[in-house]
C-alpha cells in the first residue's frame, strides 16, 4: 500500500511540473497578432527568470532591433542584466512558410525554431544549450506571446527538461516608435 501511495504522489508532482497551452484557444482573439508588425523597428523588453522553486535567478532588459532582410524577420538582440548573467546578444532570424508557420535560427539555438500564429497568441519552440552556473543543459523552450494590444506583448517562455518545466520566463515587450 505504501508503494502505491509513493506512486501516485510521484505522479501528482510530476503532473504539477509539466504544461501543455492549445494554441487553438487563442484562435480569433483580438487584438490579432502580426510578428513582422510588432518587430520591425525599436522593441525594449523587461524580464525576469525564475527557477523551479519560484525564486528570481536573472531579471533583464532586451533591447531589439527588428528588420526586414527580403521576407525573413531580423531581431537583433542585445541583453544587459541587472540580476544573473546570461546571452549578451542574439540574432533571431525568422522565415514564414507557405503554411502561416515560421522557422527561426539564432546562433546559440540547435536546429531550427518553429512558430505559429493563434489570433492574439503566438507559439515558439526551440532547442538550446543552456548554461547555468558553469555547466551546460540541453533544455527545450515553449514560448508564448500574447498580444496585449498593438503595442504590448506578454511573453511567458517555459523551459522544459525531459518533458518536464524546469524555469520560467516572463517578459513584457513594448514598441519604441
Amino acid at each position: 500500500m505504501k508503494k502505491i501511495l509513493m506512486a501516485i504522489g510521484t505522479i501528482v508532482l510530476l503532473s504539477g511540473c509539466t504544461l501543455s497551452i492549445d494554441g487553438n484557444d487563442y484562435l480569433g482573439k483580438q487584438p490579432n497578432f502580426d510578428l513582422e508588425d510588432f518587430f520591425v523597428g525599436e522593441v525594449t523588453a523587461w524580464g525576469i527568470v525564475q527557477n523551479r522553486s519560484g525564486e528570481v535567478v536573472q531579471r533583464f532588459i532586451v533591447d531589439i532591433d527588428g528588420t526586414m532582410d527580403g521576407n525573413t524577420l531580423v531581431l537583433d538582440e542585445t541583453f544587459q542584466y541587472i540580476v544573473g548573467d546570461g546571452a549578451k546578444t542574439r540574432v533571431w532570424r525568422l522565415t514564414p512558410q507557405t503554411d502561416g508557420t515560421y522557422i527561426g535560427t539564432a546562433g546559440d539555438i540547435n536546429g531550427n525554431a518553429t512558430g505559429k500564429a493563434f489570433g492574439n497568441a503566438f507559439n515558439f519552440v526551440y532547442e538550446m544549450d543552456l548554461t547555468v552556473d558553469g555547466t551546460t543543459y540541453k533544455v527545450n523552450f515553449d514560448d508564448w506571446f500574447f498580444a496585449m494590444d498593438d503595442d504590448t506583448l506578454m511573453n511567458r517562455s517555459y523551459i522544459k527538461k525531459f518533458g518536464l518545466v524546469v524555469a520560467e520566463v516572463t517578459i513584457f515587450m513594448q514598441r519604441q516608435d
